[in-house]
């Protein structure tokens, strides 16, 4: 093929087909990302095309197309694309965990060995993140439908990031052009606010903002979220970007930048872009130099992929299929634990078999990737959600996934249950060891009464406003209650007492007139925890 006039025109188009291409799609300009690769691919499969084209129209003119002959050039040119493919291939083969399980298993460093009860700290009702995501969503669409100015203009976003602002516990979200031609109308202004849900009492604000959002998911052209970054940094990976506030309100996109070994494999995060969307203005950061109040560096879908990697590529790749020795997952589900500040992922660890127990669970810090794993063999999620449903069965609720708490020194599940429009309509204690103990109360009776109740009925000494004592059994008796056993005891200076068989199973049914028992109780109750007999 012969460089001449027909070429050169050919070039030029070929140009500004890759110019739209990349304006339209904004690939990276990374030769570790498969978007560059598809992109090179299209825009030279694109050029040899036309030129075939320009060849044979030039020929039809010429009289000669009976005649006509690939050139050698030609079909070298285009052998030139399977073989990059297979290239592509081979080396993806020989990075995978085929041949590099070890560096599988160590994308993340798991710190074993901790005490559940010493690292996390006993749990603060007023900082648990009772609501989920789909009932934020409802509480926050609620309040745009009372903003008469802003809903006929914009719409709520479904990002709803859930972050520890200013020791609060929320869930933010923007507010997003309603189309294009509303992105027309008030693009001059921008976005006007976001939307501030707190996670605990429900309670939920639009923030307006002085100067508008400009640079967003939903706007066009120049001014679209995602490709300001990539005129800004054409050469990086960016995963999803995350709407975050910093200790004074102002709101800032936090954006992971991503590396890849080989094409796509192995997934890392190398730093930080966090961007001013009022201003555009961005500043990249590496992942020690993060600033505190980032709380998503790391997204979840991130950490579980890197987690079940360690857990099936410790003991070797032919280990992982075959031999299956000690190789552990991560439950289907998770939730966030909120501490000192940081957000934290949390996910139960089970066996490849997946049955319907969890080996422990796992604490991640979603902006350090700092990961402990707490030996505490107990009930998978899914079973102690099916065990609160069914305590009230007849209602129907469906039950959130579990938040895992420190509960007076003991993991226990909280989830919420919810009636067919997305309501709370009960809250529900599962003991973590045994998720037949199980208590639901009335949400409208609040979290703390439902703590207490859950204590009380199990006989689970509440260090708060428990106290100990010595006594000596002068009567005894049970009683079945829907369809649970209670000991009524009655003591030699004539105190009552009430018992729940959950307290000890082998212990309750072999107490008998004159046994000393140590017991824990509440002044104000008749329901204890018996320490055993004395």
């Amino acid at each position: 093929m012969k460089f001449n006039k027909r070429n050169i025109l050919n070039i030029f188009i070929t140009v500004i087909v890759a110019f739209l291409y990349f304006y339209i799609f904004l690939p990276p300009i990374n030769i570790h990302a498969l978007e560059f690769w598809t992109f090179l691919i299209i825009i030279y499969l694109f050029y040899l095309v036309l030129s075939l084209f320009t060849f044979v129209g030039y020929a039809s003119l010429k009289g000669n197309l009976s005649t006509i002959k690939l050139s050698k050039a030609f079909k070298i040119m285009f052998a030139i694309v399977p073989i990059i493919i297979v290239l592509m291939i081979v080396i993806n083969i020989f990075l995978s965990p085929l041949f590099n399980s070890r560096s599988y298993a160590k994308r993340i460093t798991i710190i074993e060995g901790k005490k559940f009860e010493e690292e996390v700290k006993v749990v603060d009702f007023n900082k648990v993140p009772l609501l989920d995501r789909n009932s934020t969503e409802k509480i926050g669409d609620r309040v745009m439908g009372e903003m008469t100015d802003l809903v006929s203009q914009f719409t709520v976003s479904n990002l709803y990031t859930q972050i520890n602002y200013n020791d609060k516990i929320v869930r933010v979200t923007p507010l997003e052009y309603d189309g294009i031609i509303k992105y027309f109308t008030n693009r001059g202004n921008g976005i006007s606010g976001y939307i501030v849900v707190d996670s605990v009492t429900g309670k939920a604000e639009l923030v307006r903002l002085d100067k508008g959002m400009k640079y967003m998911p939903s706007a066009m052209f120049n001014e679209n979220l995602s490709r300001k970054l990539r005129f800004s940094y054409p050469t990086e990976i960016f995963g999803e970007a995350n709407f975050e506030l910093d200790n004074e309100g102002n709101p800032y996109w936090v954006v992971p930048i991503i590396s890849y070994s080989g094409i796509g494999l192995k997934e890392e995060i190398s730093g930080v872009v966090i961007m001013d969307p009022v201003t555009g203005k961005s500043n990249k950061y590496s992942i020690e130099d993060v600033p505190t109040w980032v709380d998503h560096v790391y997204s979840a879908d991130l950490i579980m992929e890197q987690v079940n990697d360690w857990g099936l590529y410790n003991g070797g790749f032919i280990n992982s299929i075959f031999g299956q020795k000690n190789v552990v997952a991560t439950t289907e589900g998770y939730n966030y634990l909120i501490q000192d500040d940081d957000v934290y992922l949390y996910t139960g660890i089970t066996s490849v078999a997946s049955d319907e127990s969890n080996l422990g669970f796992i604490l991640t810090n979603m902006r350090t990737k700092e990961t402990n794993y707490y030996l505490i063999p107990g009930a998978e999620e899914f079973s102690a959600m099916a065990s609160a449903e069914g305590q009230v069965q007849q209602m129907k609720y469906t039950s959130t996934f579990p938040l895992l708490i420190n509960l007076n020194g003991k993991a226990t599940y909280l989830v919420s249950l919810k009636d067919n429009a997305g309501l709370v309509k009960m809250y529900a204690f599962v003991d973590v060891q045994n998720y037949q103990k199980v208590v639901v109360t009335d949400a409208n009776d609040g979290i703390i009464k439902a703590k207490d109740n859950y204590l009380k009925n199990i006989g689970v000494k509440n260090t708060d406003t428990q106290i100990e004592e010595k006594i000596k059994i002068k009567t005894i008796s049970n009683v079945i209650i829907d369809g649970n056993t209670y000991y009524y005891i009655v003591s030699t200076d004539n105190k009552k007492y009430k018992a729940s068989i959950k307290v000890d199973e082998n212990l309750m049914p072999f107490l008998k007139v004159g046994d000393e028992i140590i017991v824990y109780h509440d002044n104000n109750e008749i329901v204890m925890e018996i320490l055993g007999l004395k």
